[in-house]
């Protein structure tokens, strides 16, 4: 299992997820494929889409953007392409206000640095259902 202190990432929020990753126990490897989005005349790859990270549990792969709106819409579409032309992979994309939810979260960061007025529209994984008992304490749910 790859540890987020072994591996050279592009962008400080891939070692942050990591990060986060490893503490939880979930095994991930960084950039392990690329997948061809676009072919020429001759039928060889001309465009390629590599995900930040596969998680081999839940076969699915996660493409973190903190970036402008401009990049992410870049983003979107490669995962349309991707999903278009290989259906049988499973990527999902974890957005600038779902990563700063998770900074603050677990104390990644200084929540104070970024603007945490937006809330998470998702977040990878199964949801969970929380409900606060009697006493107040939160009980976590597993949705029906």
């Amino acid at each position: 299992m790859q540890s987020a202190d072994e591996v050279e990432f592009a962008h400080n929020s891939e070692r942050q997820f990591a990060r986060l990753l490893d503490f939880y126990g979930i095994e991930w490897a960084y950039e392990p494929r690329s997948f061809a989005l676009a072919w020429d005349d001759a039928g060889e790859p001309t465009r390629w889409f590599t995900p930040d990270f596969y998680l081999p549990d839940d076969d699915v792969f996660i493409e973190i953007t903190t970036m402008n709106q401009k990049l992410v819409t870049k983003k979107n579409r490669k995962v349309r392409l991707l999903q278009q032309h290989h259906p049988e992979v499973h990527c999902k994309i974890l957005y600038q206000r779902d990563y700063l939810h998770l900074v603050q979260k677990y104390g990644l960061e200084e929540p104070d640095q970024h603007d945490m007025s937006t809330h998470p529209t998702r977040i990878p994984g199964q949801p969970q259902i929380v409900r606060l008992d009697a006493d107040g304490a939160e009980r976590a749910e597993e949705p029906a």
